[in-house]
């Protein structure tokens, strides 16, 4: 994995076939996602965003084998984010969330697990809009 200087991020894979899953550590912490490869389109389609984030549970490799195990024709390809070791479970989980918030009203993505919305992100937009916290005090001159 390259070494990156983002300050969430630390390591990335992407898009490797299903097979290589079996070269990552166990328990990586961070954000993946699973994509189904369209070869006719060359399109890497996003079937499900996932975390792992605590130590005591199985990170991104054992996360990646179960759903191998579990649902091995559903995706194709995956891409594995590694966060730094700073980063609380809380944090990845946000990330998460907001990426799963982003997709979902995407008639691709999400078939292994649909999220519904992000319930912190809903409540954040709707004191966001309460409070009209992104629109100007006087509007632009035309």
């Amino acid at each position: 994995m390259a070494v990156s200087e983002l300050r969430l991020i630390k390591h990335c894979v992407e898009f490797r076939p299903q097979e290589e899953l079996y070269n990552l550590r166990r328990f990586v912490r961070g954000i993946y996602v699973l994509y189904k490869y369209r070869q006719k389109k060359n399109v890497y389609d996003v079937v499900y965003i996932g975390m792992a984030g605590g130590e005591k549970k199985a990170g991104i490799g054992g996360r990646l084998r179960s759903h191998k195990k579990n649902k091995p024709d559903e995706w194709s390809h995956f891409s594995a984010f590694e966060v730094w070791d700073n980063i609380r479970e809380e944090e990845i989980r946000e990330l998460e969330g907001i990426l799963r918030h982003i997709f979902r009203k995407d008639s691709h993505a999400n078939k292994l697990g649909i999220q519904k919305s992000f319930k912190k992100l809903t409540e954040i937009r709707r004191e966001t809009k309460k409070e009209k916290a992104l629109e100007r005090s006087k509007p632009l001159k035309k």
